[in-house]
């Protein structure tokens, strides 16, 4: 089968894409015919190497996993012994902590974050829905626990995460302004926005309105440089993890008031999240937008044009 390969850490030149030997299943696994698959700022980070704690999780002198890709959408073409919940045919979607997403072939075992897709979604969308989705879910409902009423800012909200955060945040009740360039100010809006910031014009820190919740889906501000924008018990989120989060993070845990949080979003996905946001796509709560879409062999492209950090929404390759 083809895939592309990555072997050592740097620019996108170091992506390769190679023959190399089918999956087969073990008797709990399914193996997944990809049809689609995302490519996001993880994917360059884990692709660089940058930051270094990327390094320490995923191997010090080279990717420990060769094949990158984590979010994806397929069939089910062979199933394993043991495998209650799948069958051949089946149309699926998941995350792949294990990576190897970015190949025509992935097998992976059917307890993992990995669940029929919604029949409305074609196999880009469900690619699509994977990736940002599950990590605003993890930082909005799960460690901010957003409330009907409270206030929530979303930086980035443009990209991935943070479309996802704008309209999660808005389905939790919550009300929602979205930070973002001039040009994709009506982009958010349409996601649920109630409020947009031109970050080129207005700096949200400076403004002198306070949030319950912000969370930077890009990690370009600091807890710092937002503390005075947050409510007494304001929580501040980020999905980068720099070490002044971690340190923050740690010092504000101590006291009360405002909470500094960071999560390693990707390693704690579950089956449940996946089926929360699938039925949120089904009752129309919940949608992908899709930016560009690469070809298997367009990958090292596709990565060109994440690390510009100008994307709106998401990039898939189709298969």
């Amino acid at each position: 089968m083809k895939a592309i390969v990555c072997t050592k850490y740097g620019s996108p030149e170091v992506l390769r894409l190679q023959e190399v030997e089918k999956p087969e299943p073990k008797d709990n696994e399914v193996r997944i015919k990809v049809m689609a698959a995302s490519i996001g700022p993880s994917d360059c980070a884990f692709r660089k190497g940058d930051p270094f704690i990327v390094k320490l999780i995923y191997g010090l002198r080279k990717p420990r996993h060769a094949i990158m890709g984590t979010e994806l959408a397929g069939l089910i073409d062979a199933v394993g012994k043991d495998v209650r919940g799948f069958r051949v045919g089946d149309r699926i979607f998941g995350i792949s902590v294990t990576s190897g997403a970015h190949a025509e072939y992935k097998c992976l075992p059917e307890n993992k974050p990995l669940v029929h897709m919604p029949t409305s979604l074609a196999f880009e969308e469900a690619a699509a829905i994977c990736d940002g989705a599950p990590t605003a879910l993890t930082f909005l409902r799960d460690k901010a626990k957003v409330r009907p009423g409270q206030k929530v800012l979303v930086n980035g909200a443009s990209g991935a995460v943070g479309l996802a955060a704008v309209q999660l945040a808005k389905h939790l009740g919550a009300e929602v302004t979205g930070v973002c360039s001039g040009a994709n100010a009506e982009l958010v809006r349409s996601q649920g926005a109630d409020r947009v910031i031109d970050y080129t014009k207005e700096d949200f820190v400076s403004n002198g309105l306070t949030y319950d919740v912000i969370f930077d889906a890009v990690g370009k501000r600091s807890f710092a440089a937002c503390r005075s924008s947050l409510a007494p018990r304001g929580v501040f989120l980020s999905t980068v993890p720099s070490l002044s989060i971690v340190l923050n993070m740690l010092a504000t845990s101590l006291f009360g008031g405002r909470k500094a949080i960071f999560a390693t979003a990707g390693l704690m996905q579950t089956k449940e999240n996946l089926l929360y946001l699938k039925e949120l796509c089904e009752t129309g709560k919940l949608r992908a937008v899709i930016d560009r879409r690469y070809s298997l062999e367009q990958v090292p492209d596709a990565h060109r044009y994440v690390d510009t950090g100008r994307k709106k929404g998401n990039v898939v390759i189709t298969f």
